[in-house]
C-alpha cells in the first residue's frame, strides 16, 4: 500500500493581505499550493495528493496544481484534514503538508515516510527553538526566561500510520489541536521526531513571502 498525502489550504490569508487564500498566492511565479504539491511528489515516496481548499476556490486551485484531487474544507483545520483524509484511499502512510509550508525540501518527506515506514505512528520534523525564550504574565511582565533544552519546533508534513490518523480524527470531537499530531496525543498515541528544515518555514506574514521568493531566486541561480 502506498503514501498520500493531505494538503490544507483553505487558510484565508488574512495577515499576508494577498486578498486571495494564502494557497494561491504566488512565490517566484508559483502558487504555494502547486509548489507545496510538488515538493511532495518530487520526494519519489508520496503516489497520491489531496488538496483541501475554500468551497468557493476549488477551480482555482485545481487550475494551480497537479494534485490528484481538490476537495472543498471544512470550518476550520481539524475539519478539512478530516475531509481530505476520507477521500484517501490504499493508502497506508498518510502525511498531512501545509501549503503554507511550500519550500519543504523532498528529503525532509522522505524522512518522515521513512519513520512511518519504521513502524512509528505519528512522525514530526522538526528543529530546535533558535531564539531566545521568555515567559511573561498577563501584564506582559516577563516571568522567567524559558530553557530551550528540549524544545523543538514543529513543521509539516507530519506522517501518521493511516489507521492511527484515522482513530485520532474519529476521537476529535469539539477538540480543535493546532496540528495533527495533537489529535494523536489526545488519544494516548506516541509522536516522534526526525529533524525538519530551516526551508520550511510557514508563510504567513508579507516579510515571510519576501524571503520566500529571495531563496527560491537565489537556488535558481546558476
Amino acid at each position: 500500500m502506498g503514501v498520500a498525502a493531505v494538503v490544507p489550504a483553505a487558510g484565508s490569508g488574512l495577515r499576508l493581505g494577498a486578498g486571495m487564500p494564502k494557497a494561491l498566492v504566488r512565490v517566484a511565479g508559483v502558487a504555494m499550493v502547486a509548489r507545496a504539491v510538488d515538493g511532495l511528489l518530487a520526494s519519489g515516496v508520496v503516489d497520491d495528493v489531496v488538496v483541501v481548499a475554500p468551497p468557493e476556490h476549488l477551480d482555482a486551485m485545481a487550475e494551480v496544481t497537479t494534485a490528484g484531487r481538490v476537495v472543498p474544507g471544512g470550518p476550520d483545520r481539524v475539519a478539512s484534514v478530516a475531509l481530505g483524509l476520507a477521500e484517501v484511499r490504499d493508502a497506508n502512510v498518510v502525511l498531512v503538508h501545509d501549503a503554507a509550508r511550500c519550500l519543504c525540501p523532498a528529503s525532509v518527506v522522505a524522512s518522515v515516510v521513512a519513520a512511518v515506514r519504521a513502524g512509528h505512528g505519528a512522525v514530526v520534523p522538526a528543529i530546535p527553538v533558535a531564539d531566545t525564550v521568555r515567559r511573561v504574565d498577563a501584564d506582559g511582565h516577563v516571568v522567567d526566561l524559558v530553557d530551550r533544552t528540549g524544545l523543538l519546533a514543529v513543521q509539516t508534513p507530519q506522517g501518521f500510520d493511516a489507521e492511527v490518523l484515522r482513530r485520532a480524527h474519529a476521537a476529535a470531537g469539539e477538540l480543535r489541536a493546532t496540528d495533527d499530531a495533537g489529535l494523536v496525543e489526545a488519544i494516548g498515541g506516541e509522536v516522534v521526531t526526525v529533524p525538519g528544515d530551516p526551508r520550511a518555514f510557514k508563510i504567513t506574514s508579507a516579510l515571510d513571502l519576501a524571503m520566500a521568493e529571495a531563496l527560491v531566486r537565489t537556488e535558481l541561480e546558476p
